[in-house]
């Protein structure tokens, strides 16, 4: 189905199945902060996707974008090379689970359905990639996953961390080294009414981590109790 589609296609369909869900649609602003690009970029191109045959998405003037059947099974596609080859290398190749998105992203429009195959079977047929984030089976259906963030945690509650959202290195890289990573155990200590701050202790750490909202609603956990 993503052989004759750009490489630029597949990035917008995969942005908006990221930034919609059944209940919401994808602004102009919100594709274009997600995407890099000008609102006007982001107003062409859907424009383009919602009069193609067949149309890969359902726009509306100041209401927003959302895929259509055919989009969303490209999206999901799409999403699948990427969270494959994000595990294999990490898990193969031994790369740190803050470079695997940028290699993952240069590859995942030119790999083959062979070579898909080939490297989920190489992996057992996971479900998870490195950041927990689920990755879609041979027939595009996803995994259950976590839906409670670490942000709607408070004292005295404790967890499990199955996902982590955020794709940005640096962040990735210090969440690494505080031991905020997926199958790591926390507590909650303490909260901050007045930011948002959430203080946990991460089981096998001696030192409380305090992170703040906009890092805790990218975190999703299992509730142990």
């Amino acid at each position: 189905m993503t052989q004759n589609l750009s490489q630029s296609i597949e990035d917008y369909l995969k942005a908006i199945y990221e930034i919609a869900d059944k209940d919401t649609r994808a602004t102009t602003n919100q594709l274009a902060e997600y995407l890099k690009v000008t609102p006007a970029s982001v107003t062409g191109m859907i424009k383009k996707l919602a009069i193609t045959d067949p149309p890969l998405v359902e726009y509306q003037k100041h209401q927003g974008v959302v895929l259509t059947e055919d989009g969303e099974k490209i999206a999901l596609e799409t999403i699948r090379h990427h969270r494959l080859l994000e595990l294999f290398l990490h898990q193969i190749l031994e790369y740190p689970w803050d470079e695997v998105d940028e290699e993952a992203h240069r590859l995942e429009h030119v790999i083959s359905e062979k070579f898909e195959e080939r490297i989920a079977n190489a992996l057992g047929d996971p479900e998870y990639d490195p950041h927990g984030d689920p990755i879609p089976d041979k027939s595009l259906t996803l995994p259950a996953t976590a839906a409670t963030s670490l942000k709607e945690l408070r004292p005295g509650q404790k967890a499990i961390i199955r996902r982590v959202r955020d794709t940005d290195p640096n962040l990735l890289r210090h969440l690494s080294g505080l031991g905020v990573i997926p199958n790591a155990k926390v507590e909650i200590k303490d909260y901050s009414e007045f930011d948002g701050n959430i203080h946990i202790l991460v089981e096998g750490k001696s030192e409380i981590a305090v992170l703040g909202p906009r890092i805790t609603e990218q975190i999703f956990v299992e509730i142990r109790y």
